[in-house]
């Protein structure tokens, strides 16, 4: 083999494992790094839900851990009459389908933990698939993100977008 090629392959090699070993070591971290999945929350103070999720509207972005597998990211979040809410878009595509797996798993077991400013927050999300509330939660994304609102809801009937509100347990 070529002198140039060896090396070549050598340093591939090299930073797939290395990759391979961060992605792996991150199912073990203390939650996400910005758009990296992390793993189980380790750190922060158990806090009873608000009555007003006002407080965080003008947040970008909160962590959140499924118990189904114990995984943790970093969402988009959306206020909307004091209700949280946060959505998966990209739903109906290919990539969408193997980027965005957190929603299905939450078939089996709903229920999550957020972690906002060091307060873990025992919660669960319900699907929302139309109603009233749709709009305004869409509208409130596209003021937040820039993201087009649209002139109506279809993007969460049709499932493109799949959009959850946070409960208490």
């Amino acid at each position: 083999m070529h002198p140039f090629l060896r090396v070549i392959s050598i340093l591939i090699l090299v930073i797939a494992l290395s990759l391979g070993a961060f992605f792996f070591g991150m199912r073990f971290h203390d939650g996400p790094l910005e758009i990296i999945s992390g793993g189980p929350f380790t750190s922060g103070e158990l806090t009873k839900t608000p009555a007003s999720w006002d407080f965080i509207k003008d947040r970008q972005e909160i962590e959140f851990q499924t118990l189904d597998p114990t995984t943790s990211r970093t969402v988009w979040l959306g206020v909307a009459e004091e209700r949280l809410f946060v959505v998966s878009g990209y739903m109906n595509t290919g990539y969408g389908g193997l980027w965005k797996q957190w929603p299905h798993h939450l078939a089996e077991e709903d229920r999550i933990i957020l972690r906002i400013d060091g307060k873990l927050y025992e919660q669960r999300l319900d699907r929302i698939m139309g109603g009233a509330i749709v709009m305004p939660v869409l509208s409130e994304f596209s003021r937040k993100y820039g993201a087009g609102a649209g002139r109506d809801d279809s993007v969460v009937t049709n499932g493109d977008t799949w959009m959850f509100e946070v409960l208490p347990r």
